[in-house]
């Protein structure tokens, strides 16, 4: 399973989750199964709300989750017609989550539980 983590740095296993999925820095991709590690630049970081295409970014990288602090509804609607499931981040780095994440503690981001401006988590 490939997971997507919106980071502010670019520090692997280490880097301090990011507040919300589309304004992040940077996108760290880890293989859950093989713990192959990839980071991506969020050329889109800066946005109005509700105007974000972080998609474009991860396009190709066949990911199958996002875990984050907050994410809009349009973002886990996009996120969920490509087949990527969106889940709400409980840790403060990529190391804590992916171990939230083997041990199933995270709660799933629908569209009605998702954000409605920046600042709302």
């Amino acid at each position: 399973m490939k997971i997507c983590i919106p980071t502010a740095t670019d520090e692997g296993l280490g880097a301090q989750v990011f507040g919300h999925f589309g304004s992040a820095p940077y996108f760290t991709i880890v293989d859950v199964e093989s713990g192959e590690i990839r980071m991506v630049n969020n050329s889109n970081a800066h946005h109005s709300h509700g105007m974000c295409h972080p998609l474009g970014a991860l396009s190709g990288l066949s990911i199958d989750a996002v875990i984050c602090q907050g994410m809009g509804a349009r973002a886990v609607q996009k996120l969920n017609e490509a087949g990527i499931r969106a889940f709400q981040a409980q840790g403060q780095t990529v190391a804590e989550l992916i171990d939230r994440c083997k041990a199933e503690e995270l709660s799933e981001i629908t569209p009605a539980g998702a954000c409605t401006q920046h600042g709302c988590h």
